[in-house]
């Protein structure tokens, strides 16, 4: 895969964003160089609130927390013409190949895989984070409503709950750059 790549994770609390057209615009201006992991979003949290109530276990969870990300990522494909939804490796690198964005839907590619727990613990910013590693990316950039303050340690962000617990493991094991974005970024990109 091409070292040049970047994983953007954009996350599912932007469903609701005014600022969402703008992140898409963005992240198109780089179609063929960037791959965005979607976040799981209001889809993820019917899942999260209905575990509880139905009693469903944590690998059923699990798996409706990809498809939620599935979701997601399908709903984004149809919001800009240069994406497109790809759900394995190969659909990933013809994507880039076209200069188009893949959007990735991790649903089945991660179903029962070994690096992934059936577990809260690992949300879509340490799939970012897995994906960038599986594809030998250079910079993984994960867009936040706000981005934290620079230079704050991976466990210090997890333990106040600005990326999930598994992220520092997965950070320690990707050797690109790790970057956030809040909507100020945006904003910023749109005046240069």
């Amino acid at each position: 895969m091409n070292r040049a790549l970047t994983v953007v994770k954009l996350g599912g609390s932007h469903a609701r964003s005014p600022r969402l057209t703008d992140w898409l615009r963005a992240i198109a201006d780089d179609a063929g160089r960037i791959v965005v992991v979607p976040g799981g979003g209001p889809f993820a949290d019917a899942v999260r609130h209905l575990q509880p109530v139905m009693g469903f276990d944590d690998a059923a969870a699990h798996d409706m927390g990809l498809l939620a990300m599935a979701q997601y990522g399908r709903a984004l494909a149809s919001l800009a013409e240069v994406f497109v939804l790809a759900d394995t490796l190969d659909a990933i690198e013809a994507a880039l190949e076209s200069r188009r964005v893949p959007v990735w839907s991790p649903w089945p590619m991660l179903r029962d895989h070994p690096d992934v727990p059936a577990s809260w613990d690992m949300t879509s910013d340490s799939l970012a984070l897995w994906l960038a590693q599986t594809l030998r990316a250079e910079r993984v950039v994960l867009i936040k409503p706000q981005a934290p303050e620079a230079g704050a340690s991976s466990e210090s962000l997890a333990a106040r709950g600005l990326v999930d617990k598994a992220f520092p493991h997965f950070r320690e094991r990707f050797a690109g750059m790790v970057e956030f974005a809040g909507r100020e970024a945006v904003a910023e990109r749109r005046h240069d």
